[in-house]
This record gives structure tokens, C-alpha cells and sequence, in this order.
């Protein structure tokens, strides 16, 4: 189950296909008569102001989507400022030393948690089944690019990786650290600018969500995701 190669290096694009395809939703648009389709936002908040007044439904359900964001861009900021933005957003998977500190001492895969968690904050914007196959569409997509790091750092790192793994959770994180921290130093504005696309998407969930128009911040998500190509591809030419 684990990703090949080929999924790995065009990770980017899948993972923009599936969030095509979750807005999109053809399937629900094929042989409907013309009309709006509803968002999960509003389902939601539909069905919780089934016991709660709209109003604060709806207000319950944003506050989580930013707190989700919040979380997101937390965790991929902490693990690509200590993995290393360079690393984060190449086409192959590295293997020179096991990244015990920072996020990594919590739990082993904080930037596929924080991209999960983000999915799950944008996906309240996608038609309800629209947002069903993109969280399930994104979790195998994230589980099977896991599985084959993991597989690759077995191989390449043997039972160091491996003690590693048997104490440190893939996706829980645990309360307190679980391994000894390693000399790891933080690049903080190379992560920051490296995660563009999260920062970005909170900053407008926080400013934008309170006018509660769900086509105003669909129109956000593609801006962010166009500004974090610009800035991948102004860290690619400093790099270069």
C-alpha cells in the first residue's frame, strides 16, 4: 500500500487534484438541474442548530475549521523549520540522519498530521460528499506516502529507525517527549516561507470566515495555493 516514486515526487499535484475534485464534485453536478450546491459548512451548522441556535452553530463550526488551520500551519512550521525546508519540498526522499527533535520527539510525522488537519478545516467548504471522498481521498493519499518513507528509512537507517518508530507514535502525538532531543538546529523564516500555503489559508480563515461566504474563502484557498507556488519557486532559485 505503500506510494511509489512516482507519487511521492508529484505529491504537490495529486494532492491538488484531490482538492479539485473535492470542490468540484461532479458527481454532483451531472444530472442536476441548475441550482446552488450546499456546502458541508452549512450541513453542519444545520444540524447542529438543530439543538443550538443557528447563529451559534455556525460560529461552533468556524471557530473549529480555524483552530484545525491554527494547528496545521503550527505543526508543518515547527517540522519544516527543523527538517528543513529543502528537504520538505523535494521530489526524493532523504535518509541522512533520524530528525528526533522539534515536532519529531512528539510524533513522527507532524507535517502529514498538520496537512490532514488542514484538509479537514478546507473541507467544510466542499459540498458534503465532495468533502467525504477528500478527506478519505487525502488520508490514503497521506498514509500511503508514509508507509513508503517509512519502508525507505528502514532501509536506509535499519534498527536506529526503527527504535525510533516502536517509541515515537506515526500520528498520535504523545504529552511529553518520547525521545532524547537531538543537535537539530531551526530554521524558522525558511519554514515560514516554505509553508506559505498554511499560513496563508489561516490568515485568510481568520480574517474572511466571520463574513461566513464560503465562495469568498474558496477563492482564498486558490490564492493561497498560488501564492505558495511563487514562494516554493523563489526558495527553489535561492537554493539554486
Amino acid at each position: 500500500m505503500k506510494a511509489s516514486q512516482f507519487e511521492f515526487r508529484y505529491r504537490m499535484w495529486i494532492g491538488f487534484l484531490i482538492y479539485f475534485l473535492g470542490f468540484w464534485a461532479p458527481w454532483e453536478r451531472f444530472g442536476r438541474s441548475s441550482g446552488a450546491i450546499s456546502t458541508t459548512w452549512l450541513e453542519l451548522s444545520g444540524e447542529l442548530g438543530r439543538v443550538l441556535p443557528l447563529e451559534t452553530a455556525s460560529l461552533i463550526v468556524t471557530v473549529l475549521a480555524i483552530l484545525l488551520l491554527a494547528a496545521a500551519a503550527s505543526l508543518r512550521t515547527w517540522g519544516t523549520a527543523y527538517l528543513g525546508a529543502s528537504i520538505v519540498t523535494s521530489g526524493a526522499m532523504h535518509a541522512h540522519t533520524i530528525m528526533a527533535a522539534g515536532p519529531y520527539r512528539y510524533v513522527r510525522n507532524p507535517l502529514y498530521l498538520g496537512s490532514f488537519l488542514s484538509q479537514l478545516a478546507v473541507a467544510v467548504l466542499m459540498p458534503p460528499s465532495g468533502a467525504i471522498f477528500f478527506v478519505i481521498a487525502s488520508f490514503l493519499q497521506i498514509l500511503r506516502l508514509v508507509l513508503g518513507e517509512e519502508a525507505y528509512l528502514t532501509a536506509q537507517q535499519g534498527q536506529p529507525y526503527l527504535e525510533y518508530k516502536a517509541r515515537v507514535a506515526r500520528f498520535l502525538p504523545s504529552a511529553t517527549p518520547r525521545v532524547s532531543a537531538s543537535t537539530a538546529v531551526p530554521n524558522w523564516s525558511l519554514a515560514m516561507v516554505s509553508e506559505t500555503f498554511y499560513i496563508a489559508l489561516l490568515a485568510c480563515f481568520l480574517v474572511l470566515a466571520w463574513r461566513y461566504n464560503a465562495q469568498l474563502l474558496i477563492q482564498a484557498v486558490i490564492v493561497c495555493f498560488g501564492a505558495s507556488l511563487v514562494a516554493r519557486a523563489l526558495f527553489v532559485k535561492q537554493a539554486g
